[in-house]
This record gives structure tokens, sequence and C-alpha cells, in this order.
């Protein structure tokens, strides 16, 4: 049996831009990006903290160390630049494997940076 289970996610990063004329996706910061374990083009779920949001896009690997954290097209309706969200991404793994799988959490501070 196959089951999806949380793979990885960006614990309280701040949203940095909105871009509504663009098309849609999150654009984020290398960095954050590999330390969690999410590449490009990926699907993933956004949780806005700030207004209790929820929706999925796919991601777009914006520059290294930028700390970027840019909602694009419709999505930036449903965020405001300084909103923390949390960016989660889920894998399909064999239910047995699923068992011991620990998944990656990635917390950066208030810039965006890690530690």
């Amino acid at each position: 049996m196959q089951i999806e289970v949380f793979k990885s996610k960006i614990h309280r990063a701040k949203v940095t831009q909105a871009e509504l004329h663009y098309v849609g996706s999150i654009t984020l910061d290398e960095t954050l990006m590999n330390a969690a374990n999410i590449i490009e083009n990926e699907k993933v779920q956004i949780v806005n903290v700030n207004n209790g949001e929820r929706f999925e896009t796919y991601v777009i690997k914006g520059d290294k160390d930028s700390g970027t954290v840019c909602l694009n097209g419709p999505a930036a309706r449903k965020v405001q630049v300084g909103d923390v969200i949390i960016i989660v991404s889920y894998g399909i793994m064999d239910f047995e494997s699923a068992k011991s799988h620990t998944p990656k959490i990635v917390f950066p501070d208030n810039d965006n940076k890690l530690s």
C-alpha cells in the first residue's frame, strides 16, 4: 500500500513579495528549498498563519540566500507582504517505509535566513 505523508516544511517563513500579475506559483530562496528538500516545480501546500488561508501551488527557484518568499498570480490575493506562512510538501511512500520516515523541518529567522 502507498500512502501520502508529510515530507518536509519551511516553518514560519515571512512573505517578502506578492505579485498578482504573474503566472501562479511561489518563488522561494534556493537555500530554503535545499534545506527543506523541496525542488523546483514541486507541489506544496501554503498555510497562512495570519489569516488561516490554505492553498496549493508549485515552487519556482529564487535567488540563493535572497530570503525571497513571493506568492505569484492568484495566490498573491491570499497573502499580504509580512504574513507568516508555512510551506508543506508531501510524498508518496510505501506504508511500512512511512512508519520510520522523519520529515525535514526548516525554521528560518525573521529575514528568511537559516542559522
